[in-house]
């Protein structure tokens, strides 16, 4: 009975206590004391970075180019004697598409030919006085030594007039075989730009025909500097056209311009297009999809983790609670996540959501 009335009267000076501090303590602080128990510790959602080098898929704007295109001009003055092909027309590489008439091309080369025989006939005559001379100087003191020298020298000097009058009698030749306009390769004739009777020749500026290859065409592509470093030999492209539509192609990389155009900071590719049956056409806009992969692993984030400011980009790191920032320069970017490029390493945590507010520094 006593042990109880002991405990009694302590519980009730410890209450009395209480009550006092309570009472004695100002409004303020009594908050501040509420607070401090509903006050908790802030978490921030992390992830870990990823290194990894995965497979993406890129879609760029293309043209579908001849593959050779060449303007077909005169190599000689002359008139248009026949025409043989029209815009349109598919011609074989060698085939005939135009015969010119120059006549006085023609006496150009009877002349020639006229001066070569006289030249000839003359080397013919060198040749036999010179061996009469060699035949007749085995018989001692019947020729002197001069004379044999100066007999070959003639058969020599003839020879020389007779060679340089055939190359003349050549070049007429073939001056008039470019009366001739032949076919440099297999394609169609895309514009025809003469008639019958005009004057062609080399003083003129407007070719004669424009031909291009139709069966086989290239598919040209810039492609932007951040991917450069994604392209391998062999590489496979898909692609379509708007004159097919629900239809795609196929290529494989074929070249690339090597280096990086100065002007837009791409990169050329080149995509041999085999179109035996004419389905595409060159001059044709394309949509292409290229599946890229880098050389090597890259640090990759969630895409929301990438903060970009006035000051720059950059992300946020929580390692055993130090909380840091990070400029980074952005890559490519795959579903929900970005590719960046900074002072990371593999085992670092990224904050889900960073913002200016979060102060650098430990975190308690």
């Amino acid at each position: 009975m006593y042990q109880r009335i002991l405990r009694n009267k302590s519980l009730l000076a410890i209450a009395t206590v209480l009550i006092l501090f309570f009472t004695a303590c100002s409004p303020d602080e009594k908050n501040e004391l509420v607070q401090k128990k509903d006050v908790k510790p802030i978490t921030y959602p992390t992830v870990p970075v990823k290194f990894i080098n995965p497979e993406y898929e890129i879609s760029v704007p293309a043209e579908l180019k001849p593959f050779e295109q060449v303007e077909v001009h005169a190599r000689v003055s002359g008139f248009v004697k026949q025409l043989l092909v029209d815009r349109g027309d598919y011609v074989r590489k060698g085939q005939l598409l135009a015969i010119l008439e120059a006549p006085e091309m023609n006496q150009i080369y009877l002349s020639d030919k006229s001066t070569e025989q006289k030249v000839f006939s003359d080397y013919q005559y060198a040749i036999q006085a010179y061996e009469r001379m060699v035949d007749a100087s085995k018989t001692e003191g019947a020729v002197a030594a001069i004379e044999l020298d100066r007999a070959k020298s003639i058969m020599e000097s003839a020879e020389s007039a007779y060679n340089a009058s055939k190359a003349g009698t050549a070049h007429s030749s073939q001056l008039q075989q470019y009366l001739r306009i032949l076919a440099p390769f297999d394609g169609v004739i895309t514009r025809r730009n003469i008639s019958v009777g005009a004057l062609v020749g080399t003083g003129a500026n407007l070719p004669l025909f424009m031909m291009a290859q139709g069966n086989k065409l290239r598919l040209t592509l810039s492609l932007p500097e951040k991917h450069a470093a994604s392209v391998k030999k062999g590489m496979q492209a898909t692609f379509t056209v708007s004159s097919q539509p629900g239809k795609t192609f196929s290529a494989e990389l074929s070249r690339t311009s090597g280096l990086l155009d100065q002007q837009d900071r791409s990169l050329t590719l080149e995509f041999d297009v085999k179109n035996p049956l004419g389905e595409l056409q060159g001059g044709d806009y394309a949509q292409v999809k290229l599946k890229l992969q880098r050389k090597n692993s890259s640090y990759w984030v969630p895409t929301q983790s990438v903060l970009s400011t006035q000051k720059g980009t950059y992300i946020m790191t929580l390692n055993e609670k130090k909380m840091q920032r990070i400029d980074v320069k952005e890559g490519i970017r795959l579903d929900s996540l970005t590719e960046v490029f900074g002072n990371l390493s593999p085992n670092d945590n990224i904050l889900l959501k960073p913002s200016e507010e979060i102060k650098e520094g430990i975190i308690n």
